[in-house]
């Protein structure tokens, strides 16, 4: 069996994505609750139990290169279930948010959403919750 140590000092681009989401997760303990109840795993090819595992061991591009954080139904079914309350639907749009916010310097201009809609892979609900919260 292989061991991975969990690094307790982040790397930068993982303390975005909890600083993001406030989730905490060394909170969860791999018990994999929320990736049996994900209405929307089948489309996962990272499921929700493992996107913390990989944000624990500060693997954060396998996250953001996996189609599941586009998946995500944003249902909240894995924080109901979760013995630790842990919310990987909020860590899932953490990292949605990081990738639209790169584009944008940490703002969305709303002049630059035509070229966001441009790109066919672009999910609309990144654009819509990115006026939510990119806007300040």
């Amino acid at each position: 069996m292989l061991k991975i140590k969990i690094n307790p000092k982040k790397n930068s681009h993982v303390q975005k994505i909890l600083d993001l989401s406030k989730e905490k997760i060394d909170d969860c303990m791999q018990c994999g609750k929320c990736s049996a109840g994900c209405p929307a795993n089948a489309g996962m090819d990272v499921l929700p139990h493992q996107v913390i595992r990989l944000l624990q061991i500060g693997d954060v591009e396998s996250i953001k290169n996996s189609k599941s954080i586009w998946n995500c139904a944003a249902c909240f079914t894995c924080e109901s279930r979760c013995p630790r309350n842990v919310s990987v639907s909020k860590l899932m749009e953490a990292a949605r948010q990081t990738i639209v916010r790169k584009q944008g310097g940490d703002m969305l201009n709303p002049n630059f959403v035509s070229k966001l809609m441009e790109d066919k892979k672009m999910p609309q609900q990144a654009v819509v919750s990115g006026f939510r919260k990119y806007s300040k």
